[in-house]
């Protein structure tokens, strides 16, 4: 097979994997995020007094530039992940260690989002948290996460 032929075939496999990622996509439901859910608990059912929509403001703002720098990280990492895959075109040691540093991004802002669920949770009062605690129980428990 002549290297004509071969970037040929290359292609046609890229284009044919990316086709299957977007069909995968468009019949599979999309994830089910608790993050509105919760924002919209917060904010419009547990009655927060003034105290706590101060703190719960701080929250906000906070994990608001913690996970904009964790998301930055993570779309860094898928880029040299795409780098690597187009290098290799195997799962070599470039493309190995590139899924690793993907992972621990997304490992981090999993970690951080979890942390800030429990700093929004330790503003609220015991009647408040049995609500909240439901609705993270419930939305950890849709079918697609």
């Amino acid at each position: 097979m002549t290297g004509r032929h071969l970037a040929v075939v290359a292609v046609l496999v890229i284009a044919l994997a990316l086709a299957g990622v977007w069909l995968g996509r468009m019949v599979q439901p999309a994830a089910h995020h608790s993050g509105a859910e919760l924002h919209a608990l917060m904010h419009d059912e547990l009655e927060l007094d003034d105290a706590q929509e101060r703190s719960l403001a701080v929250l906000e703002r906070d994990f608001a530039g913690r996970r904009e720098a964790l998301e930055a990280q993570l779309r860094a990492d898928n880029a040299r992940l795409a780098e690597a895959i187009a290098a290799e075109h195997q799962y070599g040691t470039r493309v190995s260690a590139a899924v690793d540093a993907t992972h621990r991004a997304m490992g981090a802002l999993q970690k951080a989002t979890l942390e800030h669920v429990f700093a929004m949770r330790a503003i609220l009062r015991p009647d408040q948290q049995a609500r909240f605690d439901e609705v993270v129980s419930e939305s950890l428990a849709q079918p697609g996460l």
